[in-house]
């Protein structure tokens, strides 16, 4: 909250989890690097980031959970660990210029995720760039 001015955001490697809200609304922030240590983040911890452009989501995130990027409308690109199972609803809600994911594991794996298809159209639209070693 009161987070408009922020613009980059590099969370430490002593951090394990992000919290519900945590980034909610600071509709400045267009870079967030995420640590491996984090494995878990909590419900609309990103929504509202209007001028978030991409985010790499590390080894060890298992679910992407409700609404983490609602409203990340400039959101082109996401990267996804082979680690996550789940997709909950809402997570990627708004995310309308959401055009590549890049999946860390292969079609096989893509396909057994368990993506909730309520408001995530625009994850399910996106191109998939499976085996993807980038970043």
């Amino acid at each position: 909250y009161k987070c408009s001015d922020l613009t980059s955001l590099t969370i430490p490697n002593s951090v394990t989890s992000i919290g519900w809200y945590a980034f909610s609304g600071c509709s400045g922030l267009t870079s967030v690097t995420i640590p491996v240590s984090v494995t878990s983040i909590g419900n609309y911890a990103f929504s509202g980031c209007s001028e978030l452009t991409s985010v790499i989501i590390p080894d060890g995130i298992t679910t992407i959970e409700t609404a983490t990027f609602q409203s990340c409308n400039k959101l082109t690109s996401i990267t996804i660990p082979a680690t996550v199972t789940k997709i909950t609803e809402w997570a990627f809600n708004g995310c309308w210029n959401l055009a590549t994911i890049n999946f860390r594991g292969t079609e096989t794996q893509w396909q057994a995720i368990d993506i909730e298809s309520f408001c995530n159209e625009y994850l399910l639209t996106a191109t998939i760039v499976y085996n993807y070693t980038g970043d």
